[in-house]
């Protein structure tokens, strides 16, 4: 074998006919491709190289997201070893389509999410598991048209790990009952707005499927009589009961232990749970991690207050790591309570909480230096320059943040990923470019309806190579000069709100077009960009969602072009006055490849801020 390599590694003849990639085996090249698995445009121009390179990165692909339906033919014939099949983007899934999916990849086939398509039935899915019996994992939320003949469909899937129905609302107790008994080796499982799913349904999945570790039930009208069996869950980790009206403190009371193996538990909108039930629900979770309550009484009795009441049920869990308290009232006894806490918090939300001061915070972050992610919405501090681990920073509606404390932000938090200044107006351009020189890292930042921003804001955030999601919407001192520079830096860009980014006109679309070729989101509203603009963004393969009311310098004929060049759209957001102007064979050429249209007859308010905004308990009065 070693002789064999060492001849494959022999100088190249001289001969220019010879390939130099022939000395790579197929072995060193999967390596390769394993190296370059994030990056889908490195893995095309590898592919590209040579034929050699394209026939074995089509065997070595394993995962595939297909942009959209009509793709799947020739995708499928090209990549034969696909195990991790993502139909997100593919609105339009029939039945016809899943015998397709299932009579090609019947032996590798292990993951398929279909929560954004629909047309398919009980028989395309029956199909689908009968012919791929190793499927490990089902995402089929959203599906509102599914009934229980799904659900036994879904049965006949006796691998099954991790099933997602969110939103499923058909579904009964008979076909969760269905699933119970014909997938015992289910992991994880998602409820979620099932709303014809009850107690009995709950008690069968828990008592047939022992190897359950998240569990969500979300907005089910569920008591305390399933929670039981529930929490008898040996495996139990992960446990949403977020919006659980059914659930009581005097029936949690009825508890006669928690689950040992707990480590999270989301509460959030139990408006008749206070801390008492809490209490019994969480009595010897000791290896609990993660705590989110909000929006809810269990903090305390109306109103929600965060108190030393509730923290006391907290200082049992030495393995805590994030509390979640949004839209509470914070008391500075409960921020005392919590500063004392033993556990190492990594995760504070604060988000929309009244009560929380600049001095409570620094008691805090001086008691937890482990903190990584701080979301004070709404709270109006001044600084969090101390919290070093930062990565994920919500600032939103703070209006006390300052250039200077955005300069310590950007000095001190140097592995920061998200920022969000949603109009925190005492901001400008300096505050925007100490964060982009030090947080080079930053994958997200809103600073919208901030009118102090300007184009040199952009231009410093271009900088940030791993931009994803912009948003600058209200933003009147940014052009198309600054949304070029972020288009040439930030190529991995995939949502961009520029709406009443007034100066922002086809000059812009153009460098879009052509470096922003991840672009999945874009809100053009306002904005002064004509039918060339459009068209030119049409040419975005990835580009799937499009808001473009109130664009002055749009006509019917351009809208059409732009439509039918855009092949990928799944929803597209218009006025109502040019429904009628649109030839209906446009509209129902894309209604039928999965694009839905929503029409809009708001009139054009070219204030910036028409509705007056105000705060009103940490809420905005703005519909976006």
């Amino acid at each position: 074998m070693e002789s064999h390599i060492k001849k494959k590694m022999l100088p190249l003849p001289s001969d220019s006919s010879s390939n130099p990639f022939d000395i790579l085996n197929e072995e060193i090249v999967w390596k390769i491709l394993d190296h370059l698995h994030n990056d889908s445009s490195a893995t095309k121009s590898f592919s590209l190289t040579c034929k050699t390179f394209y026939f074995l990165e089509s065997r070595h692909r394993n995962t595939l997201k297909p942009l959209r339906t009509q793709l799947l033919p020739r995708i499928l014939h090209r990549y034969p070893s696909v195990s991790h099949l993502d139909l997100s983007l593919c609105p339009r899934v029939d039945d016809n389509t899943l015998n397709v999916i299932s009579s090609a990849f019947k032996a590798t086939l292990l993951s398929i999410n279909l929560s954004r398509s629909r047309f398919f039935t009980n028989v395309g899915l029956s199909s689908l598991f009968v012919n791929c019996s190793d499927l490990l994992e089902v995402d089929l939320s959203n599906a509102t048209e599914l009934t229980d003949l799904a659900a036994s469909a879904i049965a006949k899937a006796k691998n099954l790990e991790r099933l997602r129905l969110a939103r499923c609302k058909l579904i009964t107790d008979m076909g969760i009952g269905c699933i119970a008994v014909g997938c015992r080796k289910l992991r994880s499982l998602c409820l979620k707005w099932c709303l014809g799913v009850g107690d009995l349904g709950v008690e069968l999945i828990a008592l047939k499927c022992k190897e359950i570790n998240s569990l969500d039930l979300s907005y089910l009208p569920i008591t305390e009589k399933c929670l039981k069996s529930v929490l008898q869950i040996q495996h139990l980790e992960d446990l949403v009961l977020e919006g659980c009206h059914g659930i009581d403190d005097n029936g949690l009371s009825t508890l006669e232990h928690s689950c040992k193996s707990l480590k999270m538990l989301n509460m959030s909108n139990c408006q008749n749970v206070t801390h008492t039930g809490l209490s019994s629900m969480t009595n010897g979770a000791e290896q609990l991690q993660q705590l989110i309550l909000a929006y809810g009484s269990a903090v305390s009795p109306k109103p929600s207050k965060v108190t030393a009441d509730l923290t006391k049920c907290l200082h049992t869990f030495s393995k805590l790591q994030s509390i979640k308290l949004d839209g509470c009232v914070v008391t500075w006894s409960g921020i005392k309570a919590m500063a004392s806490l033993h556990a190492s918090i990594k995760e504070l939300s604060f988000s929309k909480c009244l009560g929380v001061t600049d001095e409570g915070l620094s008691f805090l972050v001086q008691s937890h230096k482990e903190l990584r992610k701080l979301d004070i919405t709404c709270c109006r501090l001044k600084s969090v320059s101390r919290c070093l681990k930062l990565s994920i920073l919500k600032l939103g509606i703070c209006s006390n943040i300052s250039d200077e404390g955005l300069s310590n932000v950007g000095s001190c938090c140097s592995v920061l990923k998200e920022l969000d200044l949603y109009r925190s107006v005492a901001i400008n351009d300096a505050g925007i470019a100490a964060i982009a020189d030090g947080c080079p890292a930053l994958e997200m930042i809103n600073i919208a309806y901030n009118d102090k921003i300007t184009d040199y804001s952009l231009i410093s955030l271009s900088k940030c190579l791993k931009l994803k999601v912009l948003e600058i919407r209200g933003c009147p001192g940014v052009s198309s000069i600054g949304l070029s520079a972020i288009a040439v830096g930030c190529k991995q860009l995939t949502v961009l709100d520029i709406k009443k980014c007034f100066n922002i006109n086809d000059n812009g679309m153009l460098p879009l077009a052509q470096f922003s070729q991840n672009l999945k989101q874009i809100n053009l509203s306002y904005c002064s960009v004509t039918d060339v603009g459009l068209v030119a963004l049409a040419s975005i393969n990835c580009l799937q969602n499009m808001t473009i009311l109130h664009l002055a310098g749009l006509t019917p004929n351009g809208l059409a072009a732009a439509l039918l060049a855009c092949q990928g759209l799944t929803k597209v957001k218009l006025h109502a006055s040019f429904r009628p102007l649109l030839p209906k064979s446009i509209i129902g050429y894309m209604e039928a490849h999965g694009c839905v249209f929503h029409w809009r007859d708001k009139a054009c308010t070219k204030e910036m801020d028409p509705k007056g905004w105000k705060l009103h308990f940490g809420r905005s009065t703005e519909v976006a």
